[in-house]
Formats: C-alpha cells, structure tokens, sequence
C-alpha cells in the first residue's frame, strides 16, 4: 500500500496540470451526493452549486451541511437528509424521501466514506468499510436507478459517480471471506472495499448499455488528499508537515470527481476510471469480467437484491 500511495503522489504531481474543469450552467440538473459535511464532498458540492445544480446531500448529521451552505454560492440550493451508509435501512429511508420529492435526477455522487480502524461489523453484519464504501452505495444505487433513468437523455446521459482510491490497486476481493471474518487487516479490507466500487461501476455501466439505458457509471480516484480521512493513520502521525506540503487539497481532489460530472466528452466512455481527469491505472483484477460479475451478484445477494432487478425498483 505505501508503493501505491508514493505512486499516486507522483502520478498527481506528474499529472497536475491536467486538473481543470470549466463547470457548465446546468440549472436545470439535480444532484444527490453522500458525503459533503467535510473533506472533498464539501468541495464537490461547492462546485456543483457554483453550476447551479441543486444539491442534496445524505449525511449523518444534516445540520453540518445546512451551517455550510450559508458559506457557499447558491447555498440555498442545497438540501441534506439524513443517511448513514453501514445501516440498509437508513440507505432506504434516504433514498425514500429524496424519491418522494424528486422523481428525475442527473447526478448520483457515491463519495461518503472511511478508511482503516479496527474491526467492526454493521447491524446488517457487514464490515464497516466495505458496508461504508460500496454496499451502502450500491444498495442506494439500486434504489435511485429507475430516477436517474428518467433524467438522463440521449446525448445527456445522467452519471453515477463512485469515488474509489488508488489504493484500490494492491486490493483483491475475498470472495470466500467477503467480511474478513477469518483474517481481518484493515488496509486489505480498506482496499477490497475500494476495488469493489470501481468494479461495480464498471459492471453497473455494462448492465445499462446492455438495457440501453441513457446512464453512465464511472469511477473516480481524486488524488491524494489531505483529509481526516489520514488521522488514523501512521503517516499523519510520524509526517503531519508532509501531507500539508505533498499532498492534494481537498478543492484540488474535487476537481476529477466534477469532470466525471460534467465532461461531454465521457459520454462516450462510461464505466472509466479516472484519475487526474485522464483515465487512470487500475488493476487486473478489476478488469476481468467474471470477477465484476460475481462481484456484482455476491453484492445482490447482501442487500437482498434480485440479480434480475438491480436497478428497477
């Protein structure tokens, strides 16, 4: 993993320049974003306000984002409903009450999520990570599917959003072990979780090309950034000078999560996986197609999805 983390540093300073986006006027788009009270997601959705797109966030506590929202440009555009990804229930009853209001959305942003600490399983007896990083977002992703369908369009297809890590590179799936029940390591289970989301997305977007869907799925790395998400860490304890000066901040790392948002050009190469707004270096592994699709069915099976109706709630 440290070889993975040096090499994303020199592929962001190598690549830096790349990171631009010109955000459009897209007024008439509504986004839902996980994540958002702090870190990247308050600068993804910063950005997104910035191209009028109204904005609602599933957090754990709303009331962070509504204090947020005065400091944003077009702050009013942004609404937040409770959600906590390691809980199934939770993940329904926000996806409930945002399909309640809005029937059409353009945007699905799965970027809420947590990295290393000791082992724990949620109340659906997942580990935490995997159950924070990808079943949670592909449980919501199901859900919110049938809206996202009736807001894209040919030419405008909506976009779904997973925000996965380089750390996805050294990461395998433990098929026979998916909770790591029998041999927990967190960097491992940090690192399964985060393949698991570029590998869906790959997956998924194959699923809806085949239906002939107008929806694109893609998977961002934003960078090493210099986010909480590092206090657990020994690196921000041993070098906390060092991710001031080396590492992305967290307005910089939004900016690959936005082109994945925006860029017409994608339109044409759903289930990407970018990084530094080009595509990005991912594993073997990820690429097989009967290791996504058993992902993809063993994913199912966990939040009690049939196979055949994965997205058509």
């Amino acid at each position: 993993m440290q070889g993975t983390g040096a090499g994303g540093l020199i592929d962001d300073w190598v690549n830096v320049w790349r990171n631009k986006i010109v955000l459009p006027d897209a007024k008439s788009k509504i986004a839902v974003v996980t994540g958002g009270a702090r870190g990247i997601g308050t600068e993804v959705i910063r950005g997104l306000l910035k191209a009028n797109v109204f904005v609602i966030a599933g957090v754990r506590k709303p009331e962070s984002v509504k204090k947020i929202a005065e400091t944003m440009e077009n702050g009013d555009n942004l609404i937040a409903y409770p959600l906590d990804l390691q809980s199934l229930k939770s993940v329904k009853k926000f996806a409930e009450t945002v399909l309640e209001k809005y029937s059409s959305i353009q945007m699905l942003i799965n970027n809420a999520g947590i990295m290393y600490g000791d082992y724990q399983l949620t109340e659906d007896g997942f580990e935490n990570q995997l159950a924070t990083n990808h079943l949670g977002h592909f449980y919501l992703t199901h859900l919110m599917l049938p809206a996202l369908k009736k807001g894209g369009a040919v030419g405008e297809a909506a976009r779904i959003v997973n925000v996965t890590s380089c750390a996805h590179y050294p990461g395998k799936i433990y098929f026979d072990d998916i909770n790591m029940k029998d041999h927990y390591d967190s960097i491992a289970a940090y690192a399964q979780s985060k393949l698991a989301q570029l590998m869906s997305a790959r997956y998924i977007n194959k699923l809806l090309e085949e239906e002939g869907c107008p929806v694109k799925s893609y998977s961002v790395h934003p960078g090493i950034v210099d986010t909480d998400l590092f206090e657990k860490t020994m690196f921000k304890k041993a070098f906390p000078w060092a991710m001031k000066l080396f590492f992305k901040t967290p307005e910089k790392g939004a900016i690959s999560i936005l082109f994945a948002c925006f860029d017409k050009d994608l339109e044409k190469r759903g289930g990407l996986y970018i990084s530094n707004c080009i595509e990005g270096i991912s594993n073997r592994f990820s690429k097989k197609l009967d290791n996504q699709k058993r992902l993809f069915e063993m994913s199912c099976e966990l939040v009690n999805v049939d196979v055949d109706n994965f997205g058509k709630v």
